[in-house]
């Protein structure tokens, strides 16, 4: 019979208040997620206000669409709390780090080995993660996104690429780690310091060498051509003074067909890269298309040697993406987030929270307790107290901070808006959002409260009646 609060040690305290917290903050979740699903339910009619925006049919497509998300949304998440609280109540982080000194053992390295132990550790919990969510990723792609015209990968792609993921995240993943165990183990009171330092520097060279180096191993990226858009996003970025130096597209298509921008780089070496997707007059999904039903896909087997190989193209639609104006205004506000200084903020506000997280962790990661609470005695291994005061104790949190981030990023999205309107680019702004939106099957009715917690970009309506009142000026 469970003991009350009171006849429990400070351990099992620590222990079920994890778990009592985990799972309020689920239940959260799954509340206001049955709230935006009712919404889903419910509106099967375009809004009044929606009529002129978009059509019946696509507000039909888009509403089914978010629907089955939230469905799946709903069970893929009770597996996994289900699944951290087994782990927790069973003992697998102990077993597994018992298990990770087991592998080492069998080289010859003993306890003294910490750092190596850790790397077993992490690889092996790794392992079990990309497996045990491997059905639910498949089951998203292949069922969820492929019924609704998104999904572009064959079974056979998608088993690579999970695999190349896997192999580059470890690739990254173990140095960075040991390094990081290095630094805290070698620095002595202030190794927080040390250790801050060591993440900033890591996270800015990932971000600096990702879309160069990373990214390819993946997609293929090809310098925009020559042409009116090329000239037209040199000239804007000029006007701006954006330190602009190369136009990438990459080939999104080959795997789902959503459609995204972005920009990278430091100092005065800023690349842009478009979806491929994003542009009406490259995306592959729109070669070809004779109507609506028209499909293209490369059948196994079948001897055919059409592009690419491993991936099938099943444009839904007459055409895809935005005109080259529509894209002009798309970057016009991905630039207005780097003019507004956003991307410097969020950089700012994302190193002091961990400067603050690992300076707490610092005065915590000798309490006892906390690793007893998890079921280390007689041991206290440094990744073990990283993952149980970053993942567990810091969760409360860890909550309101990405709330407070999800106001700021709305407020953020809006200013942008505003700037790429300073611009000109109020009309074609209006059109383009309009077009994504019905390109990636967006649902524009939401629950306030669900939105209020989840949306970091503003409701679509909310963005259109602001770049309307625009307009009329």
């Amino acid at each position: 019979m469970i003991q009350s609060i009171e006849e429990l040690t400070t351990e099992n305290q620590i222990f079920y208040s994890v778990l009592l917290f985990s799972w309020t903050v689920y239940l959260w979740e799954a509340y206001l997620a049955q709230r935006q699903r009712k919404t889903y339910r419910d509106t099967t009619l375009v809004p009044e206000e929606l009529g002129k925006i978009m059509d019946s049919e696509t507000f039909e497509k888009s509403r089914l669409y978010q629907l089955d998300k939230s469905t799946f949304g709903f069970w893929s998440g009770l597996y996994s709390e289900t699944e951290g609280t087994l782990i927790l109540l069973l003992g697998g982080i102990p077993f597994l780090w018992r298990v990770s000194g087991h592998v080492i053992g069998r080289f010859g390295l003993g306890p003294e080995y910490e750092i190596t132990q850790s790397l077993a550790f992490l690889f092996l919990a790794t392992l079990f993660s990309a497996a045990t969510g491997l059905p639910w990723s498949i089951y998203n792609t292949f069922i969820i996104e492929e019924k609704h015209g998104f999904n572009q990968q064959t079974l056979g792609f998608f088993f690579k690429d999970a695999v190349k993921k896997f192999a580059v995240t470890q690739c990254i993943l173990l140095p960075v780690t040991s390094l990081l165990l290095y630094i805290i183990k070698i620095g002595g009171d202030y190794f927080f310091i040390y250790a801050w330092l060591f993440t900033l520097i890591v996270s800015l060279v990932l971000v600096t060498i990702y879309a160069d180096y990373i990214a390819p191993l993946f997609d293929k990226f090809t310098p925009l051509p020559e042409g009116e858009l090329r000239a037209n996003i040199e000239g804007m970025a000029k006007s701006i003074s954006f330190p602009l130096t190369k136009v990438y597209v990459v080939e999104g298509s080959k795997r789902s067909s959503h459609s995204n921008a972005y920009f990278y780089g430091f100092f005065k070496n800023k690349r842009i890269v478009l979806f491929d997707t994003l542009l009406e007059d490259h995306s592959p999904l729109n070669k070809g298309t004779v109507d609506e039903n028209t499909e293209m896909q490369t059948a196994a087997g079948d001897g055919s040697e059409t592009e690419p190989a491993e991936t099938k193209l099943r444009p839904k639609n007459k055409r895809q993406g935005c005109n080259n104006q529509e894209v002009l205004a798309v970057l016009g506000h991905e630039l207005g987030h780097w003019k507004l200084g956003h991307t410097v903020k969020n950089i700012v506000i994302s190193q002091m929270n961990s400067f603050f997280c690992f300076f707490l962790f610092a005065v915590l990661m000798d309490r006892k307790e906390l690793f007893s609470a998890f079921g280390f005695y007689d041991t206290q291994p440094t990744l073990i107290g990283l993952m149980i005061i970053f993942q567990f104790i810091f969760s409360p949190y860890n909550e309101v901070l990405s709330f407070c981030l999800t106001v700021l990023s709305r407020r953020f999205e809006f200013q942008a808006d505003a700037f790429a309107k300073d611009l000109g680019k109020a009309t074609d702004l209006y059109s383009a959002l309009i077009k994504l939106n019905k390109d990636n099957l967006g649902f524009p009715v939401a629950d306030w409260l669900y939105s209020m917690w989840h949306y970091s970009h503003p409701p679509l309506l909310e963005r259109l009646r602001a770049l309307k009142d625009k307009k009329k000026e």
